[in-house]
C-alpha cells in the first residue's frame, strides 16, 4: 500500500453502550481496539452477522456517533475532536451518507432533494438546483427530477437518495446496506449503479451489506465478528 492516499483510518475504535439497569450491569460492548484503514479509490465491503456493530462503525466514521475510546481520522481531521456544528459541516463538505431507506421529503421533488446539502451550506438555488440535476442524470432519473418522492418506485427513490449523498462531490462515501429495503432485481440494479459511479467518478466508498455476493464484488471485503475487523475472501 506504500504510496497510496490514506483517507479514512480508525485506531483503536472502542464503542462500549453504558448499561440502563439499576444494577449497573449488562453493558454491550460492540469492539474494543478497533483498526481500520482505507484508502483513496478503495470499494470496501463490510459484512457481519446482525447486531455485530457495523452500522455503529459506520456512524462512527461519519461523525454520527463518538466511539468510546480510540480515534476516527478523515485526512487530518479528528473526528472526536469536532463539536456538533464542525461533525454537521464535515458530514456536509466530506461525506456523502446512503442510508438503507431513503429519507427524501416527500413535499418536495427529486432535483430539491438531491439539491438539499448544498441549499444547507448556502449555495444560490439556481447554481444547486443545476448540479442536482447532473447528479439525477448520473443515476439514470433526468427525466424524474420533478417528481416528488411518492410518485417514484423504491429503486428511483433510492437512486435518487445516492444522487443526494454524491451531489457535494464528498471524499467517501458510506452506505449503510443501500439494497436492503429493495428486491432481488431492482437491488442488482442499484449496487451496479453504485459500483459504476465509484469507478466514473473516481470514489472512495465503504458499504455495509448482508449480501456476499455484491461484497464479493467490492475491491476488499471485512467481516466483523467480536468486535475485530478481518479481511476475507468471498
Amino acid at each position: 500500500m506504500i504510496g497510496r492516499k490514506v483517507v479514512l483510518r480508525a485506531e483503536g475504535l472502542t464503542k462500549i453502550y453504558a448499561a440502563v439497569s439499576e444494577s449497573g450491569r449488562g453493558g454491550l460492548e460492540l469492539f474494543r481496539g478497533l483498526d481500520l484503514t482505507v484508502f483513496e479509490g478503495d470499494m470496501v465491503a463490510i459484512v457481519g452477522e446482525s447486531g455485530a456493530g457495523k452500522s455503529t462503525l459506520l456512524h462512527l466514521l461519519a461523525a454520527l456517533d463518538k466511539p468510546t475510546a480510540g480515534e476516527v481520522w478523515c485526512g487530518e481531521s479528528r473526528l472526536s475532536s469536532l463539536t456538533a456544528n464542525q461533525a454537521a459541516d464535515f458530514r456536509n463538505r466530506d461525506v456523502g451518507y446512503v442510508w438503507q431507506f431513503h429519507y427524501l421529503l416527500p413535499e418536495f421533488t427529486a432535483a430539491e432533494n438531491v439539491a438539499m446539502p448544498l441549499l444547507a451550506r448556502a449555495m444560490g438555488r439556481v447554481s444547486a438546483l443545476e448540479r442536482a440535476r447532473y447528479w439525477l442524470g448520473e443515476v439514470g432519473l433526468a427525466s424524474r427530477e420533478k417528481h416528488r418522492s411518492g410518485e417514484l418506485s423504491g429503486g428511483e427513490q433510492q437512486r435518487v437518495s445516492l444522487a443526494r449523498a454524491l451531489v457535494t462531490e464528498p471524499k467517501i462515501l458510506l452506505a449503510d446496506e443501500p439494497t436492503g429495503d429493495l428486491d432481488g432485481k431492482t437491488a442488482e440494479g442499484v449496487f451496479e449503479l453504485i459500483q459504476g459511479l465509484h469507478q466514473a467518478h473516481g470514489l472512495t466508498s465503504v458499504l455495509v451489506t448482508h449480501n456476499l455476493d455484491f461484497a464479493g464484488r467490492c475491491g476488499r471485503v471485512l467481516r466483523l465478528r467480536e468486535g475485530r475487523l478481518e479481511q476475507v475472501v468471498i
